[in-house]
């Protein structure tokens, strides 16, 4: 019976049924994300020999299978990271330039009206309302420094918090993609093909995939593994490792990304992490707000630095020698280890100091020794060590403009081979800025006369640092300073008394720079070359007429001499370079998010062309299975008339 008229009737209603069904089943998911087309795989049965000929016994419903198609679907998984990265990229940074760029809340305007109020106070330095403006300018400039770092903090706050929830989210995706690994392995062990766990799968990885880079393999089982960053196992399975995002630097706010595997330490893998939504974030964290921040700091910390030095050289309305007119932040520095005294930081030299941070490492020298590392955040590069240095060196850190004191650390408790601290010489100084003199007197308009006698090496600077409330009033007598060399051994004499200590004559010794000590204050000299035998000078302040206006002159021209960035940017220039720097950032980012969201686009027509449900396709396959299943019933029903007929005659 199986190979006669019924049993192939029997076989093409069975096959056809599923058929009808698997159709269904299409249109029933039609909008399903995810989902791919399926069809029954139909196959005639094997044919029953009769004499010399093979007559077809039917048809049999094979697999049902799964319309997809590996490589299309890695196409979409990397379209759709990197359309994901690309955006979230764009919208952070587009915040950060709408902020730096405003003409309302930006810093130009801020520096712009403070020098435009130092110049009015360089028109009329009798003036005390021209310098109570000065002083309300130069607090609003401060206000401008804290807005736009508080503005920023904010940023990277949201920032932290996404990056702490994306990483919740693809714990959670690959929980559930080791889950659907072990019933698909299962089935698949079956001999069953789990074609909507399948879908369900691929739909997890995407969605993984939009997070954060993955790279896919597939085990033998059918179960895929995942792997991230550097080729960390996420999914191995069923079995599943854990990403976290906690503080695992120096700085406890800092959200960084651990990865760890059955209960052990987390191991950081931040620089690892690129692609999607999780990439995107780690990404304008440092490539954006750090820099906008440490760059801002940088143009506060110009600011302060510059004002301060030019406005000590100067004299006010009481005859007192100027005083710091900003106060000027201090580098922030994070130890990895809680205890450790910090190391002394000062910034030495505004024109050297740049944007970046840095990384003070403890290493072994060899010698049961500690020698200190100065390396570069990002990069790790070493820029300088403490480890045979030489008195005469030049300062620990002053090839990026800062001096590091590592005699401060001590030893108690002792550092250890890896303890580190994080030096931020910029970060935090738009926050500190502040203004220190409040009293619209006490600016430094008018400049003290110098008086002095050329020496065989010229002067190329000298600056007074006065005694707390020490006025012109107040100072001693001219010092009369002479020179005396033998046997290369230079001498300073003041007033006739030896100075200690002396100078030694080295061979390349091409200028040098003396501090006086005085009861009334310090006197810093600098020489461009060095004084002769028998050499001598003069050096006294006078007190300057109240219309003096010569230091407020040298105080407005800072804004436009070039004092940062090796000499190449003024301070409001370098802010604007800032602007630049990422606007042009922000502009690269909107035009790859638009190619991205392109490609991501045609990745997913190229999907939907193999994998979608069509669903017009899908209304002819149901009209047709269906004449056919009515057809397989005709051919049930002739069947059982021709045997009623057989029947009826065999009863005659």
């Amino acid at each position: 019976m199986s190979g006669g008229p019924m049993g192939i009737g029997t076989s093409a209603l069975q096959a056809f049924q599923r058929a009808l069904a698997t159709t269904g089943h299409n249109i029933a998911n039609a909008t399903t994300e995810g989902y791919s087309r399926q069809r029954v795989e139909l196959s005639a049965r094997p044919p029953q020999a009769s004499g010399s000929n093979f007559f077809g016994t039917g048809v049999q419903a094979g697999n049902v299978s799964r319309n997809a198609d590996a490589f299309v679907e890695s196409q979409l998984r990397t379209a759709t990271s990197a359309n994901a990265n690309s955006s979230v990229f764009y919208d952070q940074a587009k915040r950060v330039d709408n902020l730096l760029a405003d003409a309302d809340s930006g810093l130009s305007p801020g520096l712009q009206k403070f020098f435009s109020a130092m110049q009015d106070v360089a028109n009329d330095p009798t003036s005390t309302a021209a310098r109570q403006v000065l002083l309300s300018e130069a607090d609003s400039l401060v206000d401008r420094f804290r807005s736009l770092d508080q503005r920023l903090s904010e940023q990277r706050e949201l920032v932290n918090g996404q990056i702490r929830s994306t990483v919740k989210e693809i714990d959670e995706l690959a929980k559930a993609v080791a889950s659907l690994n072990g019933d698909i392995a299962s089935a698949n062990g079956r001999g069953i093909v789990p074609n909507d766990l399948l879908d369900q799968r691929d739909v997890l990885v995407r969605e993984l995939a939009e997070r954060i880079d993955v790279t896919v393999t597939e085990q033998d089982d059918g179960a895929l593994n995942l792997f991230v960053g550097n080729g960390q196992n996420l999914v191995l399975g069923s079995r599943v490792s854990t990403l976290t995002a906690q503080a695992l630097g120096e700085d406890p706010s800092e959200m960084r990304i651990g990865f760890s595997q059955t209960g052990a330490n987390p191991v950081d893998i931040t620089r690892f992490m690129t692609g999607g939504r999780l990439g995107a974030l780690l990404e304008v964290r440092s490539a954006v707000l750090d820099t906008a921040q440490n760059a801002l700091g940088r143009t506060a910390v110009g600011v302060a630095e510059a004002f301060n030095e030019q406005h000590r050289l100067g004299q006010d309305l009481d005859g007192v020698i100027g005083r710091d007119f900003f106060r000027v932040p201090d580098p922030q520095i994070l130890s990895n280890q809680p205890g450790l005294a910090e190391p002394g930081v000062t910034i030495d030299d505004i024109d050297k100091l740049g944007t970046g941070d840095f990384r003070l490492v403890a290493v072994a020298n060899g010698e049961d020794e500690l020698n200190w590392q100065l390396r570069s955040v990002p990069g790790g590069e070493i820029i300088e060590e403490s480890k045979n240095r030489e008195p005469e060196d030049p300062p620990f850190g002053s090839s990026v403009g800062l001096n590091i004191d590592t005699d401060k650390i001590g030893d108690d408790p002792e550092p250890g081979v890896g303890d580190s601290f994080l030096i931020r010489p910029t970060r935090t100084a738009a926050r500190s800025i502040d203004t220190l003199i409040e009293d619209p007197r006490a600016v430094a308009a008018a400049t003290p006369a110098v008086v002095s006698t050329p020496t065989s090496a010229p002067l190329s600077s000298v600056r007074f640092e006065p005694a707390p409330n020490v006025s012109i009033n107040q100072l001693g007598p001219p010092l009369e300073i002479d020179f005396s060399e033998d046997e290369d051994i230079l001498t300073i004499r003041v007033n006739g008394d030896p100075q200690e200590p002396t100078i030694a004559l080295v061979e390349g010794l091409s200028s040098l720079s003396i501090n006086i000590q005085t009861p009334e204050g310090t006197w810093f000299i600098e020489f461009d070359g060095i004084p002769a035998n028998d050499d001598s000078f003069k050096l006294s302040l006078d007190r300057a007429g109240p219309g003096d206006n010569s230091n407020a002159l040298a105080l407005g021209a800072l804004q436009e001499e070039r004092l940062l960035d090796g000499g190449n940017a003024t301070l409001e220039g370098s802010y604007n370079t800032l602007i630049a720097e990422v606007g042009t950032r922000t502009r690269q980012a909107e035009v790859a998010s638009r190619a991205q969201a392109s490609q991501l686009q045609q990745a997913q027509e190229q999907r939907e062309s193999i994998s979608g449900v069509n669903l017009d396709e899908e209304a002819a396959n149901l009209l047709r299975f269906q004449q056919a299943y009515q057809a397989a019933a005709q051919v049930i029903s002739v069947t059982n008339s021709l045997f009623d007929t057989l029947i009826g005659a065999v009863r005659r």
